[in-house]
């Protein structure tokens, strides 16, 4: 008799654990993976309305594909260079953060400050949100025209070759497809109207995509 109430108890008691098991399963599956753009204004939706900026866009894009757990934060501060970028760093990404797309450096290149300084301040960056195991979407951008050769040269190389040392996404130009279209673009020449960001959105949504499908691979390894 004391044998079959001992029996019971473990029964009910192991019944619990596996409750207790499958619903934490359960609510890591339901967790929103959380992707945050941080950057400058490109980022940011610069002169733009609350549902054209290129955080809304992909958030529709990525909806319309069946992401409908991913949710795309904008972390976009208009401006912003790498050194701003990583002194707001830390505070900027919540525990919550799965992925970063990563798009500074377009006003380092208007400024005309060193490449090697914009290199090292994304290559902190980069190792910072590493080392939180963050996963990474690089977005490349290209000096201005006016910059000349030597300095683009430096300073076109820093996103391929980070990309290549730290083993990252790379999506290599930002602006690619909208830069020097006068119809994509605001009347700074400079800033994507919304349809610019449209195609923006379209480019880099494949490697969004995979950055999502990456990163729950991953997850899943022991």
């Amino acid at each position: 008799m004391i044998y079959k109430k001992l029996t019971a108890r473990f029964l009910l008691a192991l019944a619990f654990v596996c409750f207790i098991a499958v619903s934490v399963a359960q609510a890591d599956t339901n967790k929103p993976f959380v992707i945050v753009a941080f950057g400058d204004s490109l980022t940011a939706g610069y002169l733009l309305g609350p549902d054209e900026g290129f955080v809304p866009q992909l958030q529709k894009a990525l909806i319309a594909k069946g992401f409908s757990n991913v949710v795309v934060r904008n972390a976009g501060v208009s401006g912003d260079t790498t050194s701003g970028g990583l002194s707001r760093l830390d505070w900027s990404l919540g525990a919550e953060t799965d992925a970063v797309i990563l798009e500074l450096g377009a006003n380092d290149a208007l400024r005309g400050i060193n490449p090697e300084i914009t290199r090292d301040n994304l290559e902190k960056m980069i190792e910072a949100l590493q080392k939180r195991h963050i996963a990474i979407l690089l977005a490349g951008m290209l000096s201005p025209p006016n910059m000349g050769a030597d300095y683009a040269n430096r300073f076109d190389a820093i996103y391929r070759d980070l990309a290549k040392k730290y083993d990252l996404a790379l999506y290599p130009f930002f602006l690619d497809g909208v830069a020097t279209h006068d119809d994509l673009t605001l009347a700074d020449g400079m800033h994507p109207n919304p349809q610019g960001v449209g195609v923006m959105v379209k480019g880099i949504l494949p490697k969004v995509e995979a950055l999502i499908a990456d990163t729950r691979e991953q997850a899943k390894r022991p």
